[in-house]
C-alpha cells in the first residue's frame, strides 16, 4: 500500500491546506478505514471559519477536519485481528466520539459525557482525507442494502435520534421542530415515526420547508421570507390557532440560534418538553419565563452527541424510515472541499447536505 495519501490539513480560520501525508497506522486497538464519503457538519464551517475551537490542546490545529464518514477496511491492529472482528474490505461506518470506557461518566453510561473521549475530526485527524483509523469499538458495520453515502448520514441521523429520544413523544403530541436543516429533516421524519400528531416544521427557507413537507410535516411555517406562501410574522400566533390555544407539547431546536431557542419557551404549552439541541454561541444566554414554566410543569432539556443510539440509526436507514438520499444536494471532490465548505455555509442552489468523495 502507498505510504502517503491526500488530504485537507487545517492549520488555523481559513487556513486549510490539501497535501500529501502519512498514511495512519493503525495501533493494536485501531482500525485502518479507506473513505468513501465524508458529510459537512456544521461543525465543520464552525472550525473553519473559526466561530468554534477544536478540542485539540490549543484549540487549533493543525488537524484533518471530517466526522460524518464510512468507508471499508483495510488494515486492522493486533486486538481487532485476534478477535476476528473485521477483514480487509468490510464496508463500515465509524462512530467519531471515542470514550475511554473506564471514567466515571462512562461507568454510568454516559459515555457521551466521557472525561477522556476523543473525537475523530476534532481532536484526531479525520476525514476529509483517503484513510482514517479508529478504535475498534467505534467501527460499525454496514448492513447489505445501505450505501457509503447513505452510511455518511449515521453520525448526525444518531444525534437527531438522541434528541429525539430525549423528546419523550406520546403518542398524537402536537411537536414543532425548529429549524429544517439536515438534522430537523431528519427530526421530522423520526418525530412521525415516534408518534407524533401534528407536526409543525419552522424555518427561513422555502426550499427547505418544502422538502420537510415531503418527509412528514403537517404544517410548514417560514418566519423570514415575506414572499413565501408560508410566512407568518407572529409564531406564537399561528401555534395558538392551530393548537386551539393549548400550544405544542414538544418542542425541539434543531439550531442554534439564539430566536428560535427564546420561541421555544413560548410556543409550549402545560406539561411540554422542549429539548435544545443546536448549538449555540459561547455567550448566548436565554431568558426563561420561569413562573409560567413552573406552573405549567413543562421539562427543559439538552441534547449531545449520540451515546447508544448508532445501531438504531443504521436500521432506520437500512429500512427506509428515515430517506437520508433525498438531503444530499451537493458532491465534492476531496480537492474542492474548501468550495464545499463555502457552498454549504453559503446556502448557495439551495444546498442542504453536502458530501465529500475522496
Amino acid at each position: 500500500m502507498a505510504k502517503k495519501m491526500k488530504a485537507q490539513v487545517f492549520y488555523e480560520p481559513e487556513d486549510m491546506r490539501l497535501e500529501e501525508v502519512p498514511i495512519p497506522s493503525p495501533l493494536e486497538d485501531e482500525v485502518l478505514v479507506k473513505v468513501k464519503t465524508c458529510g459537512i457538519c456544521g461543525s465543520d464551517i464552525a472550525y473553519y471559519w473559526g466561530f468554534s475551537p477544536l478540542e485539540t490542546p490549543t484549540g487549533k490545529g493543525p488537524l484533518i477536519l471530517g466526522h460524518e464518514f464510512s468507508g471499508e477496511v483495510t488494515e486492522m491492529g493486533r486486538i481487532p485481528k485476534e478477535k476476528g472482528l473485521f477483514k480487509a474490505g468490510d464496508r463500515v461506518t465509524v462512530d467519531p466520539v471515542q470514550y475511554c470506557n473506564a471514567c466515571a461518566a462512562c461507568a454510568r453510561g454516559m459515555v457521551n459525557l466521557c472525561e477522556n473521549k476523543s473525537v475523530i475530526g476534532v481532536s484526531t485527524n479525520g476525514a476529509f482525507a483517503e484513510y482514517v483509523k479508529s478504535k475498534y469499538t467505534g467501527v460499525h458495520k454496514l448492513p447489505s442494502r445501505v450505501s457509503f453515502e447513505q452510511a455518511a448520514f449515521t453520525e448526525p441521523l444518531s444525534c437527531a435520534t438522541y434528541g429525539i429520544k430525549n423528546l419523550n413523544i406520546s403518542l398524537g403530541d402536537f411537536c414543532v421542530i425548529l429549524g429544517p436543516g439536515p438534522i430537523g429533516l431528519m427530526m421530522t421524519q423520526i418525530a412521525k415515526s415516534r408518534g407524533a400528531g401534528t407536526l409543525v416544521l419552522v424555518g427561513t427557507r422555502d426550499y427547505r420547508l418544502k422538502l420537510g413537507k415531503k418527509l412528514g410535516a403537517d404544517f410548514i411555517l417560514n418566519i423570514k421570507e415575506k414572499k413565501s406562501p408560508h410566512y407568518i410574522d407572529d409564531l406564537k400566533e399561528r401555534i395558538t390557532e392551530l393548537t386551539e390555544g393549548r400550544m405544542a407539547d414538544r418542542v425541539i431546536c434543531a439550531t442554534g440560534a439564539l430566536k428560535p431557542m427564546q420561541d421555544a419557551l413560548t410556543i409550549s404549552g402545560r406539561k411540554a418538553v422542549i429539548v435544545y439541541f443546536g448549538l449555540p454561541g459561547p455567550n448566548d444566554l436565554l431568558k426563561v419565563p420561569v413562573l409560567d414554566s413552573l406552573l405549567w410543569d413543562k421539562t427543559i432539556r439538552f441534547s449531545w452527541l449520540a451515546p447508544f443510539t448508532w445501531f438504531t440509526a443504521l436500521q432506520a436507514i437500512d429500512t427506509k424510515l428515515v430517506d437520508v438520499s433525498s438531503l444530499i444536494t451537493h458532491r465534492f471532490s476531496l480537492d474542492d472541499v474548501l468550495e464545499g465548505l463555502k457552498t454549504i455555509r453559503e446556502r448557495k442552489e439551495n444546498a442542504i447536505k453536502g458530501l465529500v468523495i475522496p
